[in-house]
């Protein structure tokens, strides 16, 4: 249980001690179905591609072009990130690239939602700093709320238990 504990760095004691305690009594499981009772149905390269323009299109209308979205594998979610931001030139273009760990085709909306919207911030915000979670915030005003559910999803996965794997 002690090596989850990384998953939740930065957050205060209080809240690392509830949601420890949520995983030494395997409850933590129930919490996120109790919330979050369906996997999205986001599940190919193009309905995600579609999914994030869209969220582009309402929030961020002056950001550069948008270039491709993808499912990928990435290995472990916190470790080797939940997803990734990249930007390529296309001729005088800026093109921006997002890959989601493929662990996320089997979670809950709000957290798939929560992830992009992290991303998509990267668009105007290189860095993890106020203005940058300030515009997360304003995308997805639970933001912090479904960031740290997105981290207990991160631990189900790392013990081989994704509750939505069979939704």
């Amino acid at each position: 249980m002690s090596e989850f504990v990384r998953y939740f760095s930065g957050y205060p004691e209080h809240i690392v001690s509830a949601i420890m305690q949520l995983i030494k009594n395997d409850t933590h499981g129930a919490y996120l179905t109790k919330k979050y009772p369906r996997a999205h149905t986001i599940t190919s390269d193009k309905l995600l591609y579609t999914y994030a323009t869209e969220l582009k299109k309402q929030y961020l209308k002056n950001a550069p072009p948008f270039g491709r979205a993808a499912f990928k594998k990435q290995g472990d979610m916190v470790t080797n990130a939940l997803g990734t931001h990249t930007y390529r030139m296309q001729g005088k273009t800026r093109k921006h690239d997002l890959a989601i760990n493929s662990d996320l085709l089997r979670a809950p909306e709000p957290l798939l939602k929560a992830l992009v919207v992290h991303e998509l911030a990267h668009f105007k915000e290189k860095d993890h700093n106020k203005s940058f979670y300030k515009l997360c915030c304003h995308m997805e005003p639970e933001y912090h709320q479904l960031e740290l559910d997105l981290r207990i999803f991160c631990v189900l996965v790392a013990q081989g238990n994704n509750p939505y794997a069979t939704s």
